[in-house]
């Protein structure tokens, strides 16, 4: 019997490549501090990109969580079953100290050096990178608490991956979670009912239910609930400390658009033991200092996402003929193949400079503290909203492959949303740049001094600045404020991208930039830089050099 046909004109499959070959990612390292760092950020690179961790990805998603809420004899265990491959991404996530292990690290770039770890290991897989990301997160909150704090906080430092229901201070490695978010207030969480009620012993007994409660398996949560004095943050542990369960009842698990591999949970307190973390009526305010650094996680996880698209679309332009040339050789490709790189490397830039930023203000530093404020507030508004058109146009360069789900684009189109939903969907974000440039002393002089570090050098920049300054003034009328929001915050985050480009990019990337997304009106759509854009530097620092 003679074959059918022979395969002709495929890609080859992306493997063996590392998500750390990345020139935006790795000066930026350089650049801000961390390059103390480079090596290991290189080393976890490699391994994300190697079979074996794209396999576990595969694998995580393929295999969604289980919840089990009872076992065999009718007991209730409000378990989650995941597939060991989600286990074996969680527990190089650890080792290699994406999760809290920065806030231990005394060297200045230790979170820089940690956001880019967290970049190149969530282009592999980003469902594990939500409870990292949270367990990151709860530091800062917790030392609201300075008790608390010194307890739990070098457990959720510790690089060791100790999975399982266990009391916390018993245990080698913490995880922790967020569980905030009830049915009838969703980002409105001064409209939670759940009740807490202190029960004589120094704890509180709380009672109400979660809407969505991530990675519900998590060793710890910071939760919100209503005592007499108002909203409270509170630490709830899943395991007593006498070993029993806590009464937190798994009700069930989301069925998500994306992010499979992770659980996320409706879940219902049933007199749940916690601590109070911080002022009695002020959780809120606790509770900012977590939900701030995840929403750095946001822009670092759409700009890893941007990435993971980009290096897809140019691997099959680059193997793959059309009507008598390669993809990548035909002038219309290669615009939107330059521009979704631009947009990349925008994103990244931009996400490695507020990790920065965050490392400044650990160290005192009062101007890097405001500038980290709005600058990502500005930008978990727009560079999480370009995601996912960024992930729909790299899955149309590989056209009808692109749609099936062993190209792995689907994943990578699902996943995109979630990050400008996550902790505050577009208008909450823009309403959060009004609130910081309304109430953060320093904040918006601090975001003009780092745009005007690049005055005239460029411009279309110039002018660009120059429109938002004449923007602002129209903020001080409250319901015009808000209907100028988005724009405001749009604009704010192309300037501030703009001017990190022009300063520290490939003049080819930044001409590109300042072109199409601060001069002229070129479209909206990728694929539209004005004609005479030299593509090839911005695609020669976009080409994965070591992919075969």
């Amino acid at each position: 019997m003679s074959a059918t046909h022979e395969v002709l004109n495929q890609t080859p499959p992306l493997i063996g490549f590392s998500t750390a070959d990345d020139p935006a990612l790795l000066e930026a390292v350089r650049r801000h501090g961390g390059g103390w760092g480079e090596q290991e950020v290189r080393d976890l690179g490699a391994r994300a990109g190697s079979a074996e961790v794209q396999d576990w990805a595969r694998m995580a998603e393929e295999h969604p969580p289980v919840l089990h809420t009872h076992d065999r004899y009718g007991h209730r265990v409000d378990e989650v079953e995941y597939h060991p491959a989600y286990h074996q991404l969680m527990g190089v996530a650890v080792e290699s100290g994406q999760h809290a292990a920065a806030w231990r690290e005394p060297r200045r770039g230790a979170h820089l050096v940690r956001a880019a770890k967290f970049y190149a290991f969530a282009q592999a897989e980003p469902g594990h990178g939500c409870p990292i990301s949270m367990t990151y997160a709860a530091v800062p909150a917790l030392r609201a608490e300075p008790e608390l704090a010194a307890a739990y906080e070098p457990l959720l430092a510790a690089r060791t991956y100790d999975f399982g229901l266990r009391p916390p201070l018993g245990k080698r490695g913490l995880i922790a979670g967020m569980s905030m978010t009830e049915k009838q207030g969703g980002s409105d969480v001064r409209a939670n009912t759940t009740q807490a009620v202190p029960d004589g012993d120094g704890h509180y007994v709380l009672t109400g239910h979660k809407w969505f409660t991530s990675a519900p398996m998590s060793d710890v949560f910071l939760t919100l609930a209503r005592t007499e004095e108002g909203v409270t943050c509170f630490l709830v542990p899943r395991v007593l400390p006498d070993g029993s369960r806590n009464p937190l009842r798994l009700m069930r698990l989301k069925n998500k658009l994306g992010n499979r591999s992770n659980a996320s949970a409706e879940i219902e307190y049933e007199s749940a033991l916690a601590w109070r973390v911080g002022e009695p009526g002020r959780g809120v305010r606790t509770i900012v200092e977590m939900v701030n650094v995840t929403r750095l996680d946001c822009v670092i996880g759409s700009a890893a996402g941007m990435r993971a698209g980009l290096r897809q679309a140019l691997h099959h332009a680059e193997h793959r003929r059309a009507f008598g040339a390669e993809l990548v050789d035909q002038p219309l490709m290669r615009n939107v193949l330059a521009d979704l790189a631009v947009e990349s490397e925008a994103a990244t830039t931009l996400a490695m400079r507020l990790a920065s930023a965050l490392d400044g203000a650990q160290a005192g530093d009062e101007g890097e503290a405001a500038l980290r404020r709005l600058g990502l507030a500005v930008s978990k508004y727009w560079v999480c909203k370009r995601g996912a058109t960024h992930a729909a146009e790299a899955l149309e360069c590989l056209g009808g492959n692109g749609y099936v789900e062993e190209s792995g684009m689907p994943r990578l189109y699902r996943e995109a949303p979630l990050l400008s939903i996550w902790e505050g969907s577009g208008n909450v974000a823009a309403l959060d740049v009004l609130r910081a440039l309304g109430r953060e002393s320093g904040a918006l002089e601090a975001f003009l001094a780092e745009v005007d570090a690049a005055a005239g050098a460029d411009a279309r920049l110039d002018a660009a600045v120059d429109r938002l300054r004449g923007l602002l003034p129209q903020l001080t009328d409250p319901e015009r404020a808000q209907l100028l929001a988005r724009r405001v915050a749009e604009q704010m985050t192309l300037v501030l991208q703009g001017s990190l480009l022009v300063r520290y990019s490939h003049p080819a990337v930044a001409d590109a930039f300042c072109a199409s997304r601060l001069d002229g009106d070129w479209g909206h759509a990728f694929g539209t830089l004005p004609p005479g854009t030299d593509t090839g530097p911005i695609l020669e620092r976009a080409r994965p050099k070591d992919a075969r």
